[in-house]
């Protein structure tokens, strides 16, 4: 029999961890237990961090090239849903211009990792928001 975990905080609803395992894609699933690109980068070009609202902080990272995007990276303290979010968008942005990957919508995302969950959705916007953060404090830095 499978592990049980309780759902939400006051909740009562209890599932086996299989159960919901399969609310996950495979793509997830991957990204989440091998994520590309984590880890902060000293002397970023650009920065970005949001505390969402959800409790979890996504901060982006990136070298530029003039306006395009040399490497990315990003680190967080979410778990499965964050974590895939910001290994799939690093790979997304990777040699795009700025103004390319400022134009990245969260359903971009969420393609590129064969969904998510509705109750993840969140992190997509997070992870988008913090991007499109970045870009806008270097824009900022520019001037």
């Amino acid at each position: 029999m499978g592990a049980f975990v309780e759902r939400g905080h006051m909740s009562g609803h209890i599932e086996t961890v299989e159960q919901r395992e399969t609310l996950y894609s495979a793509r997830v699933t991957a990204e989440s237990s091998n994520p590309s690109n984590m880890g902060r980068m000293s002397d970023p070009d650009a920065y970005g961090i949001i505390h969402g609202c959800c409790g979890d902080t996504m901060e982006i990272y990136l070298r530029l090239d003039g306006d395009r995007i040399e490497e990315a990276t990003f680190a967080t303290d979410g778990r499965k849903s964050e974590v895939a979010c910001g290994s799939v968008l690093t790979k997304m942005v990777w040699v795009m211009s700025l103004e390319e990957a400022g134009k990245i919508r969260p359903e971009d995302l969420i393609a590129a990792l064969d969904g998510l969950p509705k109750a993840k959705v969140h992190c997509a916007n997070l992870t988008l928001n913090t991007l499109r953060q970045a870009i806008a404090n270097w824009r900022a830095e520019e001037v």
